[in-house]
């Protein structure tokens, strides 16, 4: 076991406080671009431009119905990836100032808890709490909550190397659970939509109402997989702490990127990438991937000091809770189309739904910079 204290890097050696890294927040920014409106505005390009690199952009914020990858399956995973590489700073902070080790698990738990509750609602709205039955449980929110909490919970516990141990061995028992377990009606390894391990335990003992109506890709199993995102976050966030230079952190990150990536393919020949089933071989993909374009950003941002380009991801990154909230809950398309359509209306008419879109995204961007300005930063 260890015992985590405050590396102090950069600034920090001269403040004696904790350094809240640009690169962070800007790819956090980036992620929750493509889920507040940026991802379905280059998807809405598709067949539009009559540019064959466009038409293969826009294809690929799309999921696959099951088995195989695009881009746009990296972006929840890579959400899960940052709540882990904030950790050790988050934490690290709390213990400089005093609190104890479980007075931060009790924190990040009430955290928890209030991320369950509002992804309940995220999903469910108008929710009918009198039918329980028909309420879904399982959500995005409420993952990163748990996620988070364990993350928090193993980061204060565990040493880097048992963390490292912890993922590939949570990793490696789902593969075997998946393949070896039978499934009545259709044995073991049945890795298809209807067959699934994940899919039986969902209907079996995940209550409420499942997505797909007989199965849920939010619900039991797939949370343990889901989990070894934040972990390896959490390695990342070490690897940035650490009292090295920024050029060592970055070649850190991109061999270590490099090698899960290898590992996610190698892993997919027998056991397929699959979001819907959070595969270990997709775990390993999009981790992978997650630390190589962490190290990009960092590199870019915080190692070399490019950091204006990237205001305008930051914006949207330090208020990740409340933009994602707000676009299920402000009909931004709405507002667009009654703002911009009198000068989109003449435009040839498959054009109208991309320049609301993005009409709608500018509307997105502009809110946050408002809370922005104000510093309002709404946070559980």
């Amino acid at each position: 076991m260890e015992t985590h204290t405050v590396v102090p890097v950069n600034k920090a050696e001269q403040t004696g406080k904790p350094v809240r890294l640009a690169s962070i927040d800007a790819l956090r920014g980036f992620d929750m671009l493509m889920i507040s409106g940026g991802g379905a505005f280059i998807f809405l390009l598709g067949g539009k431009t009559g540019i064959e690199a466009v038409d293969i952009l826009a294809a690929q914020f799309e999921h696959p119905e099951w088995h195989g990858f695009t881009f746009f399956d990296f972006i929840f995973p890579l959400f899960l990836f940052l709540a882990g590489v904030s950790l050790p700073y988050s934490i690290n902070s709390a213990l400089a100032k005093g609190l104890s080790p479980a007075q931060i698990r009790w924190k990040t738990c009430k955290r928890m808890l209030i991320l369950i509750a509002l992804g309940i609602l995220d999903k469910n709205a108008p929710i009918d709490i009198f039918d329980p039955a028909h309420i879904r449980y399982g959500s995005v929110l409420g993952r990163i909550g748990l996620a988070t909490f364990i993350g928090a919970v193993v980061y204060m516990k565990f040493s880097k190397q048992e963390i490292i141990g912890l993922i590939l061995a949570t990793l490696v028992l789902y593969y075997l659970a998946l393949i070896l377990i039978p499934v009545p009606g259709f044995g073991a390894g049945d890795l298809s939509f209807e067959g699934n391990l994940v899919g039986w335990v969902d209907r079996n003992f995940m209550p409420g109402k499942l997505k797909q109506g007989t199965y849920d890709e939010l619900a039991l199993l797939t949370q343990f997989p889901a989990i070894c995102l934040t972990l390896a976050g959490i390695l990342a966030g070490q690897m940035l702490l650490a009292a090295k230079s920024g050029t060592s952190k970055v070649i850190s990150l991109c061999i270590t990127g490099i090698t899960c990536i290898a590992a996610g393919l190698l892993w997919s020949i027998i056991f397929p990438i699959n979001k819907h089933l959070w595969s270990s071989s997709f775990i390993m993909l999009t981790g992978g991937m997650a630390f190589t374009i962490l190290a990009l950003f960092y590199w870019i941002i915080d190692v070399c000091g490019a950091q204006k380009w990237a205001f305008f991801f930051r914006v949207i990154g330090m208020n990740s809770l409340f933009i994602y909230l707000a676009v299920r809950f402000i009909d931004f398309n709405a507002s667009s189309a009654m703002l911009f359509s009198g000068f989109y209306k003449y435009m040839p008419n498959q054009w109208h739904e991309v320049f609301n879109a993005l009409g709608g995204f500018v509307l997105v961007w502009l809110v946050m910079y408002f809370l922005y300005k104000r510093k309002i930063f709404i946070k559980v």
